[in-house]
């Protein structure tokens, strides 16, 4: 089979009317994140639980990239990353060992977005990891863990402590790594992983003019994740639909 080929015919007969639907959001997703430049090649995953399925999840065929994902050519795999449905793509276990092991243990994440951003593996190279220093930092900032960087994420006993660092938090920062998002859909993952990588940018570019930062106090800190959690809640779900609409200008093929 050639790898690097993205044609498959369509499964959608083949599936459930939520997978389907579920295949082509994510899809979408994969789509955005190419134009927006977060993706690194062959490398990172987005993966998603099927719904009403035990343990399955839907992740990225190993050899293609991002803008060669579609609904169908997604790989449905089990909790160690191994495809439970007849696939021609190449699967990658080992690139699924955090994702198997957060969506194992928390019931809320149905979606995980990792990128390895030049901004976001910047930041994670920080010994203060992301600053207070915007509006946009601060909307993650309470909801926002480390994990310390202990080598290329192979090793299934590493989850033993990268779980208890994430805790219940969305935001994620690997050191030394990159970035990583949970939700319980992709409208939601996608648009935390917008902010955190919005506010890497941001970090990165003040922190390049040379002149003094001004740091954000606590009390402003506490106002701002107040405001946020108000106001956060139907983005979920506006991100979703308008990643449906962007895929298909970049190329409605994605929903194949």
């Amino acid at each position: 089979m050639d790898v690097l080929s993205s044609k498959k015919s369509s499964i959608r007969e083949e599936v459930s009317p939520e997978e389907w639907k579920l295949r082509k959001e994510l899809a979408a997703a994969y789509r955005v994140a190419a134009d927006y430049g977060w993706d690194d090649m062959l490398i990172t995953h987005f993966s998603a639980r099927v719904p009403g399925a035990d343990g399955h999840f839907l992740l990225n065929p190993f050899g293609l990239l991002f803008e060669e994902i579609t609904a169908s050519n997604l790989v449905k795999v089990d909790q160690d990353g191994n495809a439970v449905m007849p696939t021609e793509y190449a699967i990658n276990p080992a690139g699924f060992v955090i994702h198997g092991a957060i969506h194992g243990a928390r019931d809320d994440a149905h979606v995980i977005l990792h990128t390895h951003t030049v901004e976001g593996m910047a930041v994670a190279a920080q010994e203060d990891g992301l600053l207070p220093l915007t509006q946009t930092a601060l909307t993650v900032y309470s909801d926002l863990a480390y994990h310390d960087f202990e080598g290329i994420v192979l090793d299934a006993d590493e989850r033993e402590r990268l779980l208890p660092a994430i805790g219940d938090k969305n935001n994620v920062i690997l050191r030394n790594h990159g970035l990583m998002t949970l939700g319980g859909t992709v409208g939601e993952a996608f648009f935390r992983m917008h902010t955190l990588q919005r506010a890497c940018e941001a970090q990165v570019m003040a922190q390049a003019g040379g002149k003094k930062l001004i740091l954000l106090s606590p009390e402003v800190q506490d106002r701002v994740d107040a405001q946020s959690r108000v106001a956060g809640a139907p983005l979920g779900y506006f991100t979703g639909e308008a990643l449906l609409r962007k895929a298909a200008r970049l190329d409605p093929g994605f929903s194949d």
